[in-house]
Parts: structure tokens; C-alpha cells; sequence
């Protein structure tokens, strides 16, 4: 079976998402200690919600960034249930199978 263009195209957003969040995560801890701009928690909760939220729960773990605050730390794992759930209907809707 070959795999056909648009899951490379998937894969490459997917990546650059992730990218992108672990990025915005890590920039808004170092401003956070420096006393400068902050990322909006807006910005940060869109950016998990297009499919970064695996990247950035990880990172806001690994370098203890907004742990404390249940809007992320419950917030970005139901994103990723509704994800992965979505993924799960579409396949099933798009092929016929699991």
C-alpha cells in the first residue's frame, strides 16, 4: 500500500504545529522570568487545540510552565481526547474500519 501525498501533508503540519507550541511554550516561560511580553493563554490554548497539545503538555512539564493552572493541565489532555476521537470518527466515517 502506498501512502498518498496528503497524509505527507498531514504529517508536515502536524509536525510544525507541534514545533510551533513546544516554541511558544518555551518563549513564554522565558519572558515570564524576564518580566516582558506574555503569549496569550488564548494563543496557547488555539495552538494546542490545532494539534499541539501532545508537544505542548510535554513541554509545559519539562520546564514547569503554567503546571499550576487547571485550565491547561485539564484543558490540553481533553483537547487531545477530542482529537483522537475525531481522528478515530473520521477514519471509521472515511473508511469503513478501525
Amino acid at each position: 500500500m502506498q501512502i498518498s501525498w496528503y497524509y505527507y501533508l498531514i504529517m508536515i503540519y502536524i509536525a510544525a504545529v507541534n514545533i510551533f507550541a513546544a516554541a511558544i511554550t518555551v518563549h513564554d516561560k522565558n519572558a515570564a522570568r524576564r518580566h516582558r511580553w506574555r503569549v496569550p493563554e488564548s494563543t496557547l490554548l488555539l495552538t494546542a487545540a490545532l494539534s499541539g497539545c501532545v508537544v505542548m503538555y510535554a513541554t509545559m512539564h519539562l520546564i514547569h510552565h503554567k503546571t499550576k493552572h487547571p485550565k491547561f493541565m485539564i484543558g490540553i489532555p481533553l483537547i487531545f481526547i477530542a482529537e483522537l476521537a475525531a481522528a478515530v470518527l473520521a477514519v471509521v466515517f472515511l473508511c469503513g474500519r478501525v
